[in-house]
């Protein structure tokens, strides 16, 4: 190495590796994702033997018998498309897929509208014993639809339940509402609600939680009240909440069937029943597997149609929004 007055001359330093090209480590990339997907594979395979055991070969089973007039005893001879002309030209099974709309109707706005009441209320940090409230109201989630509807079945009781005693009390004779054609219907509903809107108070108060705080100041400073504040940040703020929320009440409603069983048997005079009860007594009390089973499908293509609707709903209005 030379020198100068100024200090060593400059060296340019050598490239590592020797200059020559990087190794070609590819197929170390390739071996290592290979090694990821096999792991991942072994870990999700008992939850995909569950599924495709107990729920994709039951439901292409289902799929078959449709088409049949399978009875669960003996042969079943095909018949093709009768099953769902039947469905829509059976009037039993029409009044009950009303019936399941009429139920969807009133569960839908009214479980959302308390659920996300519940949650505005309980979001708020100047009400007592917050967590507490929230621990009760959302018990009655945890509890079984059986329990639940017979615990209601009881109360309601107009001979035995503690409700028309104390009604009585004050004057009012509330009667039978399981036996009026009426009543029955928003009674099953009204338990069905008081069960589940602690759920989505949880998802609300998640979703409530996850808006800035910076957007109520700011609408604090323009002035806003408590109701353009609602309507001006908490409901946009909502938006993603508020579609799975429809779309999951839109399932449950359309999947009513434990509170009919228990406290109405589907009357009276079939005013409470609902596709499912019809698609059970169907299948298990009048041996009719091949009907029961195209019924089942008919309800799978309108809870699918009503939730992509939904869902497609959603995301236009967020895109509206960015």
């Amino acid at each position: 190495m030379t020198s100068t007055a100024a200090g060593p001359a400059y060296r340019a330093p050598r490239r590592l590796g020797g200059g020559g090209p990087r190794p070609d480590n590819s197929r170390q990339i390739a071996t290592r994702e290979r090694g990821r997907t096999l792991r991942a594979t072994v870990f999700l395979a008992p939850a995909l033997a569950v599924i495709i055991a107990f729920v994709l070969v039951p439901a292409i089973f289902a799929l078959r018998l449709s088409f049949t007039d399978a009875s669960g005893f003996g042969e079943a001879s095909w018949i093709g498309l009768d099953n769902y002309v039947s469905v829509f030209s059976d009037p039993a099974t029409v009044r009950a897929i009303v019936n399941t709309i009429l139920y969807a109707a009133m569960y839908g706005p009214l479980v959302i509208a308390v659920g996300l009441g519940a949650a505005l209320l309980l979001n708020r940090k100047d009400v007592p014993l917050r967590s507490f409230f929230r621990t009760i109201i959302f018990l009655p989630f945890v509890i079984s639809m059986a329990v639940a509807s017979l615990a209601w079945a009881f109360l309601l009781d107009p001979n035995l339940g503690l409700i028309p005693y104390w009604l009585g009390g004050l004057g009012i004779r509330m009667g039978d509402v399981f036996a009026s054609t009426t009543w029955a219907l928003p009674a099953v509903t009204a338990v069905a609600i008081w069960k589940s809107f602690g759920y989505f108070m949880v998802i609300f108060l998640a979703g409530l939680q996850g808006i800035p705080r910076y957007l109520y100041e700011a609408a604090i400073l323009d002035g806003a009240g408590a109701w353009r504040q609602f309507r001006a940040v908490t409901l946009p703020g909502l938006r993603s909440t508020m579609t799975f929320v429809i779309v999951f009440a839109i399932i449950g409603a359309f999947q009513a069937f434990d509170q009919i069983y228990i406290m109405t048997q589907g009357g009276p005079d079939r005013a409470t029943e609902t596709i499912v009860y019809r698609i059970y007594t169907d299948g298990f009390r009048d041996f009719r597997m091949g009907f029961a089973s195209a019924l089942s499908y008919v309800l799978l293509a309108i809870t699918l149609l009503l939730g992509l609707i939904q869902l497609r709903v959603g995301t236009k209005r967020e895109r509206d929004l960015e």
